[in-house]
């Protein structure tokens, strides 16, 4: 036996797993094989990786007690549209049906004890509950109480105080629920089977002068695509030839196309729209930004919100609970109060019924994927369901300014010549200076420079002088460039002077300053352009329940407070350094509690990684914002923030909802035991009504879309 052939690990992708209790089953079946090393099985996301050697027919055999299908990840399964009612695995549902139905109408015509009614009830119950006894009984052999446990007592208690047609109705409606269960998670896993769907799975490939179809996973890179108009884009890469209007829904959420041309990036699974393109290939189909963020979202389905947590720690004490508490109601009555037996042991079969945790299982994972999906489908990725609680708990929401609260492209407003020189020459010779630095000031130096056609200069022996400024020497004298602080001290920094400068920065600029060793040869205004939507996010935020708004900033407080006002943030810190970012978010973690800081994903990960959930911007082919952060908005789009928060807040409310509810109706259920008012119909009624309810209530989310308005806000 090849040895290295029992270590290799497979990823499938799974068909028809209907239930969290089917999905347990099925692990430990694949657990089972003997080639099989290691199982893990991501429920939220039907995903399965598999550790050894097995076969896809292995692995159905698994999984064939529940109509399980298995594919390979690479394959795509067929979009299931068989109408409900006609689905394989609701057929003996609905054939129970048509016996109780029969059972009833000799029940009406003879009479309840009627050899006819009772045969009726016996084949309902036999038909609809074969699985669930098969299942039951083994899970009671083993002294594993789960639901369906509970549910086979119950049915076989009933049949042996000869309540056949209360049994049959049970058995149909707990089918009934199980296949609505099913139903739901299909619907929860929908955004995510539409988001693995947007890639095509071939391409046209141009090799040796010829066009060649090609699977996706036999690109390489290098290769160049032909990228027809109307066609989707099968790779990531970047364009060699052509140009073209791009709909990159898919990945960023926002409908109106993107102008794409030569050099520019693109991404697989976005619309080409106009013209042909070629594309050169730049990832592997398994390192593209969709395969990412497919991967990113099927991890954080898996991943168990704390809500779900609890919940599943409840249900291990809540089962064994409810069987003992059904016990003692069948027994106390009649051996301490003299009460008829068969009336009390019917009073416990009922609390086993009512009791079935169900509903209060599924309650938080339905609600988690479909967020989480939806989400994804919008172009916000959520990395958990932990980071989704977290969000809809925020109090406090930290902006990094540049890039996020603005547009990152500082641009010079104002230049003041000074010591008789012109606008035009202070320019060329900060310019010159600036040529060596990366600086975003230095750019926007660079860039006006450029626009009044200053005369180029070359300067040498250029230093920089962290957080500060840099010199460097033009026809050998020595100048310096950068912020007032660099030039304290300095014999021509004159009142006058300072004025103006407070002047500039408090109408929201930074200022640098020219000078040599003796003159201060002028000054520049620079400020980075506000978004102009970010007013109105900020507001939108407050209104969804946000305490307090805080930007941070590299500029002075002056600076920084003008710039703050105009947007409406409630609380600014200026001159920080990278370090102090960090310090300020744990600060402000101690003042006020949930912090969430919003950034580039670049150079504020340790804020990032620091807050209670990290917001990266423009997560759209940037590795390091999809690795960084809790939350990416896939789009350089500011305004899915207050959507985000919105179905944050929405998912937290609906599981709360949704276990309310499902221990509201069980306990007045429970309740009615006391004066002995319990029946099996009320009690599946009840638990039916909670797994229901709570399905509909958590696939309200699916409607949750992000809604731009005219204002350029957004809302769900």
């Amino acid at each position: 036996m090849n040895m290295s052939n029992m270590s290799e690990e497979n990823t499938y992708r799974l068909q028809g797993l209907s239930c969290t209790n089917c999905a347990a089953k099925f692990e430990n079946n694949v657990r089972g094989i003997s080639t099989v090393e290691g199982v893990e099985l991501n429920f939220g996301a039907a995903k399965l990786k598999v550790k050894g050697k097995v076969t896809v027919a292995q692995l159905e055999e698994a999984g064939a007690f529940d109509g399980i299908k298995v594919y390979q990840e690479t394959q795509r399964p067929a979009e299931n549209h068989t109408p409900f009612w006609k689905k394989r695995a609701n057929i003996p549902t609905l054939l129970s049906l048509v016996f109780i139905i029969i059972g009833y109408t000799f029940r009406f015509a003879f009479d309840e004890a009627h050899f006819l009614s009772i045969g009726s009830f016996a084949i309902a119950i036999i038909v609809g509950g074969t699985t669930l006894f098969k299942e039951g009984l083994s899970h009671l052999l083993h002294l594993d109480f789960d639901m369906k446990t509970l549910m086979t007592v119950a049915i076989i208690g009933a049949v042996l105080i000869g309540e056949w047609a209360e049994g049959a109705v049970v058995v149909f409606l707990f089918a009934l629920s199980e296949a609505l269960e099913s139903y739901s998670m299909d619907k929860a896993r929908h955004s995510l089977t539409s988001l693995i769907n947007t890639a095509p799975s071939k391409a046209t490939i141009k090799r040796d002068n010829e066009f060649i179809t090609v699977l996706v996973k036999d690109i390489v890179i290098g290769d160049t695509m032909i990228v027809k108009p109307g066609e989707k884009i099968a790779m990531d890469g970047q364009i060699v030839s052509g140009t073209s209007s791009v709909n990159q829904a898919s990945i960023t959420g926002e409908s109106i196309p993107v102008f794409k041309a030569q050099g520019d990036e693109v991404f697989a699974g976005t619309l080409n729209e106009e013209g042909s393109l070629e594309v050169r290939v730049t990832k592997r189909a398994e390192d593209t930004t969709i395969a990412k963020i497919i991967h990113l979202v099927e991890e954080a389905q898996a991943e168990k919100a704390p809500s779900q947590k609890f919940v599943d720690r409840f249900a291990n004490y809540y089962t064994p609970a409810i069987m003992l508490i059904a016990f003692l109601v069948a027994v106390v009555p009649p051996l301490l109060f003299g009460a008829v037996w068969s009336t009390w042991i019917y009073q416990g079969l009922a609390v086993l019924v009512v009791g079935c945790p169900c509903a209060l299982v599924i309650s938080t994972p339905v609600s988690i994927v479909t967020a989480i999906g939806n989400a994804a489908r919008n172009g916000v990725l959520i990395k958990g369901g932990i980071h989704l609680e977290e969000a809809g708990r925020l109090q406090v929401m930290a902006f990094d300014k540049t890039g996020t609260l603005t547009k990152g492209e500082p641009e010079v407003t104002t230049v003041v010549p000074l010591a008789g020189n012109t606008a035009e020459k202070i320019l060329s010779y900060a310019a010159a200076i600036e040529h060596f630095s990366q600086h975003p000031l230095a750019q926007a130096v660079m860039k006006a420079a450029k626009q009044r056609s200053c005369e180029k200069i070359i300067a040498t022996d250029f230093h920089s002088i962290t957080g500060k400024g840099a010199t460097a020497r033009i026809e050998g004298r020595e100048y310096q460039i950068g912020s007032p602080s660099l030039f304290n001290g300095h014999a021509a920094l004159s009142a006058d002077l300072l004025e103006k400068i407070n002047q500039l920065q408090n109408a929201g600029n930074t200022v640098v300053l020219l000078a040599n060793n003796n003159v201060i040869l002028g000054l520049f205004g620079i400020a980075d352009q506000i978004r102009g939507d970010s007013h109105a996010i900020i507001k939108q935020l407050q209104q969804t329940g946000i305490k307090e708004t805080v930007m941070l900033t590299g500029d002075n407080q002056a600076t920084g407070k003008a710039i703050g006002k105009s947007i409406g943030i409630t609380n600014v810190q200026a001159n920080l350094l990278p370090e102090d970012k960090l310090r300020t978010i744990q600060a402000m973690q101690k003042q006020h509690g949930k912090t969430a800081m919003i950034g580039d994903g670049v150079n504020d990960a340790p804020a990032l990684a620091t807050a209670t959930v990290g917001i990266a911007m423009g997560g759209a082919g940037t590795d390091a914002a999809l690795e960084t952060a809790d939350i990416a908005l896939m789009g350089d789009d500011l305004t899915k923030l207050p959507y985000t928060i919105d179905l944050s807040r929405k998912t937290l409310r609906i599981i709360k909802e949704n276990i309310g509810l499902a221990f509201g109706l069980k306990l007045i259920a429970l309740l009615l035991t006391i004066p002995g008012l319990l029946t099996l119909w009320i009690a599946i009624l009840a638990d039916m009504g909670a797994t229901l309810i709570v399905m509909l209530n958590s696939l309200r989310l699916i409607r949750s879309n992000y809604l731009p308005n005219k204002s350029g806000s957004a809302r769900l």
